[in-house]
């Protein structure tokens, strides 16, 4: 049996997210020891590896919710896993997309930039004036 802490630095995640998972039922709660300590088994440790490994590769928690319920089932088709798998790839491709043209963007306005005065600052000029640029990347993750 493990304490949270052991769980955490073991999973490489940390103590209140361990307490999140379980608040939102992705992870069972912990039995509790006469002390009232959490106490995980080995079977926890790999659930949170699991969920770990689902988050490093962007997977949101209801999708993982979803794998983990088909994991719970494993003599079921796992066409449902692939679907899910496809569809988070599908994102990752259009991030990818959208992260290169806004790369290509700031490309063209860094080269543009003729290191003069601020006044004469092709950076600062398409920063003020988004019909400046070649394509439309607003919509890229984390930009709102």
């Amino acid at each position: 049996m493990l304490t949270i802490g052991k769980l955490g630095t073991q999973a490489g995640v940390k103590v209140p997210t361990i307490r999140y998972y379980e608040q939102i039922g992705i992870l069972p709660e912990a039995e509790r020891s006469a002390g009232n300590q959490r106490l995980y088994s080995h079977k926890a440790l790999e659930r949170l590896a699991f969920i770990r490994h689902s988050r490093d590769l962007g997977f949101t928690l209801e999708a993982i919710r979803d794998l983990l319920s088909l994991s719970d089932k494993p003599d079921q088709s796992c066409s449902a896993a692939d679907a899910i798998a496809k569809a988070q790839l599908r994102e990752v491709e259009s991030r990818i997309a959208r992260l290169n043209a806004l790369k290509s963007e700031l490309e063209r306005m860094v080269m543009q930039c003729a290191g003069g005065r601020i006044a004469d600052c092709r950076v600062i000029e398409v920063l003020g004036d988004h019909s400046l640029c070649d394509s439309d990347h607003r919509h890229v993750e984390g930009n709102q």
